[in-house]
């Protein structure tokens, strides 16, 4: 998605050969008309997989994934990273690692929000290592729901997590995937590479 690497390399800032930081349109402040754009796209790549709803992690999935929910118009789930007094019984779990952040979480989805019959698509903002994805895969494992498949904002195609999640046979659509982060300067993968 051009207009969403663009503004990766005119708004985000390399911290380190694994770290970029969005914050100024993804991951803190949010642009909603970039999100808008981004919905769509997902919609587009998702239109005839049968959505019926959209699951992602606290807190910065939430634009992008609210947004390609409002267009193909069904609920959106994000799982929680911290307990709530309201959200207590019959939950699905799965412990996830945020390298970032540097913290583990133990997610939680309310089972009352998703069955066997459900086609869900999982969106997130980032992709590296692959832990939400993978703590979302496993609440479908636990749930028994039908993935359709995965969304990605902005991968980082150098670290594994795009790698190991084709190898389970989900299907995988990033927006922006990048090739590396050397030397402060942004590369994307190449038309040819994707």
């Amino acid at each position: 998605m051009r207009e969403l690497e663009e503004r990766i390399k005119t708004d985000g800032q390399v911290l380190s050969n694994n770290v970029l930081k969005v914050d100024q349109f993804l991951n803190h402040q949010v642009d909603p008309d970039l999100m808008f754009a981004i919905g769509q796209r997902f919609a587009q790549l998702f239109m005839d997989a049968h959505i019926t709803k959209i699951l992602t992690v606290e807190s910065s999935g939430i634009a992008p994934a609210l947004m390609a929910g409002l267009q193909l118009h069904v609920p959106v789930i994000f799982a929680r990273k911290h307990k709530s007094l309201t959200l207590t019984d019959d939950l699905y779990t799965a412990n996830v690692y945020s390298f970032t952040k540097q913290t583990e979480n133990q997610i939680t989805v309310s089972k009352k929000y998703l069955d066997v019959n459900d086609q869900v698509l999982i969106i997130d903002d980032f992709l590296a290592n692959g832990q939400a994805v993978f703590g979302l895969l496993e609440i479908a494992q636990q749930a028994r729901f039908n993935v359709a498949g995965v969304g990605i904002v902005i991968e980082k195609s150098f670290q594994p997590g795009a790698q190991k999640i084709r190898e389970q046979g989900v299907r995988l659509e990033s927006l922006a995937r990048i090739k590396s982060l050397q030397d402060g300067q942004v590369t994307f993968m190449s038309d040819e590479e994707n």
